[in-house]
């Protein structure tokens, strides 16, 4: 596959366990084109690269405690970009803290748990399907 035909997707955790175990799961699933950051200010370094989705923890606090929160990160994702989909991944499964992230213009919200990764991956499939409709309907409509 060639490379602009792969998944673009940053993971950004502070959990650098998790974080590589995350990494090491969707590429034995998929054949994804990966960035991983420990901060949210890494992560926006690097939006040049042009993600096609974003799955970012929530809290990012674990190795600076002054660093940027998840939804600090996201509001300014969402402010250079609106178009690249972002999935909230927490230890809070909380209603409040995902209709918040929600609030903030994430596309999901997914509590960290045995089955975090299915749903994610689940979720990236659909965030590429949307965004293949769109490319085709876009494609259609120019020749209209």
């Amino acid at each position: 596959m060639k490379n602009e035909d792969k998944i673009k997707l940053f993971l950004v955790d502070d959990d650098a366990v998790f974080l590589k175990s995350l990494e090491i799961e969707f590429l034995q699933h998929a054949d994804f084109d990966i960035e991983t950051f420990a901060t949210g200010e890494l992560c926006l370094e690097h939006l040049k690269h042009n993600p096609d989705v974003i799955i970012l923890d929530y809290c990012l606090d674990g190795i600076d405690k002054n660093a940027m929160n998840g939804l600090e990160t996201l509001d300014k994702i969402k402010a250079r970009n609106p178009d690249i989909a972002v999935v909230m991944l927490s230890q809070q499964d909380k209603i409040e803290v995902a209709v918040n992230c929600m609030h903030h213009r994430a596309f999901d919200y997914v509590v960290k748990s045995e089955t975090a990764f299915i749903r994610l991956q689940k979720i990236v499939t659909t965030i590429f399907s949307y965004k293949k409709m769109e490319k085709e309907l876009n494609w259609y409509m120019d020749r209209m």
